[in-house]
């Protein structure tokens, strides 16, 4: 493509949310948009995530501040059509298993900054929100008001409504896909079922993936995504509004009259096959379904209707990775934790800075090149 022409024919690689979202973008700026996938959409992270939305507790003010402007984005889409069951603001809920004190200073530090934060104990709890077994909580916690959920299968299917009424081309179960790189760019991807396609720019957004994507270009981002699992309910009766952060289980409502949970304290009883197939031992999920249970008001016995096993994006320093490869022009990365929370406002960005080669402020600090000093 020659310097300073605006890309017009993109390729995004990811049938997760950042891809989905980055691609419906980018076909929104009126560009023409191949997105395609290793196996099929929601296939990995975005069909095992909590999918909590927030920007509780410390981190970077640039991060803080791109993740409020992914809430906001959110609350748009929501504004639009308050229907829809798959994304709600219930608020959150926190603690941790100190009794309270990491409560009081996670909230203190969200005051500090004027991130709505109250904190309630057991006998005030349903002053803010529903559903939930006062006996469980601790003396302390965290209410969040203005915080929510979204099940990304169902954003991701939202947004597929509209990739293909724009005219966007979706190619699934492609096999591994590869950047093409032609006198130093990015000019297409190819994958073994697809051969090779061309285009202007690429975006890569396979999720914990992106990083080995990337290696095959010379570029190093690090990778620190562990093992994670959701487990999804059978439906039952409950009342529950929030998304709860606790020291054994965190759980949120999920569409059809099920809950969605899942925790860190299980990684150690995954185990991977030789063929590079995660499972758990089944009392482990209902041990995690147990506690979940005890945080629900009636405590109800718990059935696990699925679970989902797999890697959760984290880059190595925690901090989103967004933007152009010095190394490879022409090829775009986008790769974070984040995931849910960032998806609208990330595609968004990253559509802008492909289509009219501006560097957006608000990725200053979240640029590959970070990981080669």
């Amino acid at each position: 493509m020659p310097e300073n022409q605006t890309p017009r024919s993109i390729i995004v690689v990811g049938g997760g949310v950042i891809g989905v979202s980055s691609a419906v973008h980018l076909l929104r700026s009126g560009a023409e948009v191949t997105l395609v996938t290793e196996r099929e959409l929601a296939s990995g992270a975005s069909g095992r995530s909590l999918s909590w939305l927030n920007s509780a507790g410390a981190r970077s003010p640039e991060y803080h501040a791109l993740r409020m402007t992914g809430i906001d984005r959110y609350r748009t889409l929501f504004t639009e059509d308050p229907s829809h069951e798959w994304l709600q603001f219930g608020g959150g809920v926190y603690w941790d298993h100190d009794g309270g004190a990491a409560a009081v200073a996670r909230h203190e530090h969200e005051r500090s900054h004027g991130y709505d934060s109250r904190l309630v104990d057991p006998t005030t709890i349903a002053d803010f929100t529903s559903g939930l077994h006062s006996e469980a909580l601790a003396p302390t916690s965290v209410f969040n008001p203005g915080e929510g959920w979204v099940s990304l299968p169902h954003l991701i299917e939202h947004l597929m409504g509209e990739f293909a009424r724009r005219g966007g081309v979706l190619t699934t179960n492609t096999g591994r896909v590869e950047v093409v790189v032609e006198d130093g760019r990015a000019v297409g991807v190819e994958a073994p079922s697809i051969g090779m396609l061309r285009a202007d720019a690429v975006v890569v957004a396979c999720g914990a993936h992106t990083p080995d994507v990337l290696a095959q270009l010379g570029v190093r981002i690090e990778n620190g995504s562990p093992v994670s699992m959701l487990v999804v309910t059978e439906p039952l009766e409950h009342d529950v509004k929030a998304v709860l952060n606790t020291p054994r289980a965190a759980i949120r409502p999920n569409p059809g009259r099920t809950i969605a949970i899942d925790h860190d304290w299980y990684e150690e009883h995954i185990v991977r096959d030789a063929a590079g197939e995660y499972s758990i031992p089944e009392p482990v999920v209902d041990e995690l379904l147990a506690e979940a249970a005890r945080l629900i008001d009636g405590t109800p016995q718990l059935k696990a209707g699925s679970w989902k096993i797999g890697l959760k994006p984290i880059p190595g320093d925690g901090e989103p990775v967004f933007g152009e490869l010095q190394k490879v022009p022409g090829c775009y990365a986008a790769f974070t934790h984040s995931g849910a929370t960032l998806a609208l406002i990330a595609g968004e960005l990253i559509a802008d800075e492909v289509t009219t080669g501006r560097r957006h402020p608000m990725l200053a600090t979240f640029r590959p090149e970070r990981f080669e000093v």
